[in-house]
């Protein structure tokens, strides 16, 4: 059964990042990192993570170059992608994951954490700042939405408001029909 959970997928060649956000859709908490085997098992890993934390989407890390071309990592990701999207329950976004390893790596590199333990730990804090991004995104278009809703209201208030005063100046004449005397 899908959740409120979104679940985000930092894909490498010998590794994947994994993060899950939390049941409000506000943060990203990095979850797991796993050596990937064949793409079939790969698949049925995340699909497992899927139906564990009762994740109702799934965000997968697109690897545009910096100036935003395809580079040669998007022809395997394609292929993951691909098989990834048949096999699961839940919809699967495609996401702009540009920089996150190296803030990752940057972060880690900052809480003075080693190299030996960072090769583990970097997939699934670029995971985790990808999948924050796609959140703050989703936020920042809901609040659109909303500043767009309440402006809509507004108006609506507005009208109505010119309606009542237009309907209270009108008074019914001796022959019981409503004139704007």
């Amino acid at each position: 059964m899908a959740g409120p959970r979104i679940l985000a997928l930092d894909y490498g060649t010998k590794r994947i990042g994994v993060a899950l956000s939390d049941e409000l859709g506000w943060t990203a908490q990095p979850l797991e990192t796993f050596e990937r085997r064949t793409l079939d098992r790969d698949v049925a890993h995340i699909v497992s993570l899927v139906n564990t934390h009762e994740v109702g989407q799934v965000v997968l890390g697109f690897p545009l170059q910096l100036d935003g071309r395809e580079g040669p990592a998007i022809l395997a990701m394609r292929d993951f992608a691909s098989t990834l999207e048949q096999g699961l329950p839940v919809p699967l976004v495609l996401w702009d994951e540009r920089l996150t390893t190296k803030a990752a790596e940057d972060l880690l590199i900052a809480a003075d954490v080693s190299r030996k333990k960072r090769k583990g730990t970097v997939d699934r804090i670029a995971a985790a700042i990808l999948l924050q991004s796609y959140l703050a995104s989703r936020e920042s278009a809901e609040h659109r939405v909303v500043e767009s809703d309440a402006q809509t209201i507004d108006k609506t208030d507005e009208a109505s408001e010119h309606f009542s005063h237009s309907a209270g100046r009108r008074r019914r004449s001796r022959h019981g029909r409503v004139s704007d005397h």
